[in-house]
């Protein structure tokens, strides 16, 4: 029997980034020292070892990715490796690998990128002035100033940055972008463009923006914490819950990660006590900004309020077997291949079981154990999906391991389990919703609006 702890998808936060060594001089004022070079030698050594580890723990390569190709691709950096780099400078190579992966678990990332962006901002530099989002065809928009505050520049087009042209800056970024699809990339590097910016080009002091090819504007880097940083220090950021007009109400989970998991399960107890009050009948919960995380913040979270009937997680898995996680009668290193057959009873007792309808809005950015969620809920008709679809697989990866590459010091991640949907089913191999609804970043209300316009379908019976 799997064991259900298997299925904890790593945490969206748990994606790390490395820290450029950067010193200050004696003198005053202080100056920033050269940073530490790498041999070649060295980052193709990393380069060897990403690959031997991946081949050595990875359960199914073959789940995201063309073997041909990521020798295609290793070959291509290699060859680029010819030179002395810095930390940042191995990353930008290295990195090229990850769109190969096409898998959001499996990446060549930076260590601690959290830290040392705070860092960054308290030695008084600044990333790039503005929150941006990234349009399906390339286009890349402002959406508030940097942090999330406002700008009168919200809503116009980037066509140059400091004279370089923004898709061909934008196509660079994206070379070196994790995640399954190109739509889940280019969402990612919309919610983190400061971050990768930085690290390929650099924090000027100053910037010069050419809007809609016309325009010219020049701003200060931002001196204040990127969005995504200041959500996930605040659980009022990820957390909201609001009654709305016409019996409905919409519950905000912005990850599925949090230290504190009582005052989560408080706090969302608290949620179905009021729509209980209140005669809700209609529940929107919004994933959009979902990574993953625990999977208990869904079945006991969500699911004991509205389940009416056993359910498991997923199907058949396929697990690499890694030392920590040995089972009696395994062999460390062995591909296991299995069926989940426990079920989660729903707790048909609960005093706030809600039986109204529940939507699931799910965006490009819904993953890992979010998408197990939506699977749950559309597989045994606990509710419908409704959204962006397209831009994670339905077949996830999970466990996520990570080593750090000895010379680099670069982070290497990868999972140690694929989980088929509990239906089973390989199609559609990406989430799709049962209603799909457009999705405007920069009036992110607006698909809630359309969403409540609309009939859910009614439960399963």
């Amino acid at each position: 029997m799997f064991n259900p702890s298997v299925l904890q998808a790593v945490r969206s936060g748990a994606l790390v980034v490395c820290a450029a060594v950067l010193a200050s001089c004696a003198s005053v004022p202080a100056s920033p020292a050269a940073p530490e070079k790498l041999s070649p030698e060295a980052v193709r050594a990393d380069l060897r070892f990403v690959r031997e580890t991946l081949e050595r723990n990875h359960p199914d390569l073959a789940h995201s990715l063309n073997l041909s190709e990521l020798d295609r691709v290793m070959a291509e950096v290699e060859r680029t490796l010819d030179h002395p780099l810095t930390r940042d400078e191995a990353w930008a190579a290295l990195a090229r690998l990850n769109p190969a992966f096409a898998d959001g678990h499996v990446l060549i990332g930076l260590q601690n990128w959290r830290e040392e962006s705070r860092a960054h901002l308290a030695r008084g530099s600044g990333f790039f002035p503005f929150e941006v989002s990234l349009t399906a065809d390339g286009a890349l928009k402002i959406l508030s100033a940097l942090g999330g505050g406002q700008t009168a520049h919200a809503g116009r087009l980037l066509t140059r940055i400091n004279g370089q042209d923004a898709r061909q800056l934008t196509q660079e970024l994206l070379a070196r972008i994790h995640g399954d699809t190109p739509l889940f990339r280019a969402a990612l590097l919309s919610r983190r463009w400061w971050l990768y910016y930085w690290k390929l080009y650099g924090t000027p002091t100053r910037f010069e923006l050419e809007l809609d090819g016309a325009e010219v504007v020049r701003a200060p880097a931002g001196r204040v914490l990127p969005a995504v940083l200041q959500d996930e220090a605040h659980f009022e950021h990820l957390y909201r819950f609001e009654l709305l007009d016409g019996g409905s109400a919409l519950l905000t989970l912005g990850s599925f990660s949090w230290p504190d998991k009582e005052r989560y399960f408080t706090f969302v107890r608290d949620a179905f006590g009021r729509m209980r009050a209140a005669g809700t009948r209609r529940l929107i919960i919004d994933l959009r900004a979902n990574g993953g995380g625990d999977d208990d913040m869904w079945k006991e979270g969500i699911l004991r309020y509205v389940a009416d009937r056993p359910y498991r997680a997923g199907s058949s898995y396929l697990k690499r077997v890694l030392e920590p996680y040995r089972k009696s009668g395994e062999t460390t290193g062995q591909v296991v291949a299995g069926e989940i057959t426990s079920l989660e009873e729903p707790r048909l007792d609960e005093p706030l079981r809600f039986e109204g309808e529940v939507w699931l809005l799910v965006g490009p950015l819904t993953y890992s154990s979010a998408v197990l969620f939506s699977n749950v809920v559309q597989d045994y008709g606990f509710g419908a999906v409704a959204g962006e679809g397209g831009a994670a697989r339905v077949r996830q990866s999970g466990g996520v391991q990570s080593v750090v590459l000895p010379n680099t010091q670069l982070t290497l991640s990868y999972p140690r389990f694929v989980l088929d949907r509990p239906s089973g089913a390989r199609e559609p191999a990406l989430l799709q919703p049962e209603l799909v609804l457009d999705d405007d970043p920069l009036r992110p209300r607006a698909v809630i609006d359309a969403l409540l316009s609309r009939t859910a379908a009614p439960r399963s019976p």
